[in-house]
């Protein structure tokens, strides 16, 4: 679906080259901490036709590809039993279900920059959105700072469950 924005294409980010996404502060993290992240896809909402509604759209895009990513693998394992045999395949197809809900249940989450931020940014009326954008500033913080104290979890456990118990 083409919204009007041309932004991450001039940016040159429509690319299967994963080091046109790469962030190399994510990248260390990721080597250092075991959690990373890539570069956030540009947008710019100017371009939209229909502004809240595309951004919608368009922030809950990533999540809908993993979501249909793990339900794709969910009915390989269940049409396709027996390609699953080996312990190593059944291994891999859940670390693909599992993995996949878990970065759609993490991104719909509303802490800015998680895509779940950019939807509820929508749907706030315009005298908080001066509490959204100092969030902003300091959401990479906010995130490390739950994910340590074990509280991310927490708040991604139950949709998890949730989009498991639809596609298994």
């Amino acid at each position: 679906m083409k919204l009007g924005d041309p932004t991450a294409k001039l940016d040159g980010r429509l690319s299967l080259n994963p080091l046109h996404h790469l962030d190399p502060i994510g990248a260390l993290s990721l080597l250092l901490f075991r959690f990373g992240w890539a570069k956030p896809v540009p947008i710019n909402p100017g371009y939209f036709k229909k502004p809240k509604r595309d951004m919608v759209i368009v922030s809950l895009a990533g999540a809908a590809g993993n979501i249909l990513t793990a339900f794709v693998c969910a009915q390989l394992v269940k049409f396709f039993p027996v390609l699953f045999q080996t312990y190593a395949a059944q291994q891999f197809i859940l670390i693909m279900i599992y993995m996949n809900v878990g970065l759609a249940a993490f991104n719909l989450l509303p802490i800015p920059p998680l895509d779940g931020s950019r939807v509820l940014y929508v749907m706030l009326p315009s005298k908080y959105m001066h509490i959204y954008y100092t969030l902003e500033k300091y959401g990479m913080f906010i995130i490390l700072g739950l994910i340590i104290l074990g509280v991310i979890p927490v708040l991604m456990n139950p949709l998890m469950s949730f989009i498991l118990n639809i596609i298994l």
